[in-house]
């Protein structure tokens, strides 16, 4: 049976650390630790930033959801501005922002969005390590 970490947060800036803090506790709890977490504890602040940068519903909260399942760990992000899809985009070195959603594509293992019946979920999977084979020794 998978192991879920769900919580809101109201749609404002200064609520994006607490994001981060659920996020980091979540994985304490459950025993994950190295480099993954740095990676893991790091996209919340993308996806959340974003989630409460774009949505234009007012009073929204945004919902971050962390499910570990085997050797999956799954975070999703979603926001009740169910129209308003996540767009990757190139930054400039001069632009101060706009690197979040390649930065997930970076550390993620793989990525996305969908369009729930009245919200819209952005979700990054990772794989933890001693999965697919990293317990198998190379061939000679």
């Amino acid at each position: 049976m998978p192991a879920t970490e769900t919580f809101r947060i109201p749609r404002h800036r200064r609520h994006v650390p607490t994001a981060r803090h659920h996020v980091l506790k979540a994985l304490a709890d459950w025993g994950v630790s190295g480099e993954l977490v740095d990676c893991v504890v790091l996209l919340p602040n993308e996806l959340v930033t974003n989630a409460v940068t774009h949505c234009r519903v007012t009073h929204a909260q945004v919902k971050v959801t962390l499910t570990l399942e085997g050797r999956d760990l799954l975070l999703e992000v979603s926001d009740p501005d169910r129209d308003r899809l996540p767009l990757p985009h190139h930054s400039t070195p001069d632009e101060e922002g706009g690197r979040g959603l390649a930065l997930v594509e970076a550390l993620a293992d793989e990525w996305g969005h969908r369009q729930d019946p009245f919200t819209k979920c952005v979700w990054a999977r990772f794989r933890l390590p001693g999965s697919e084979g990293d317990d198998v020794p190379p061939a000679a």
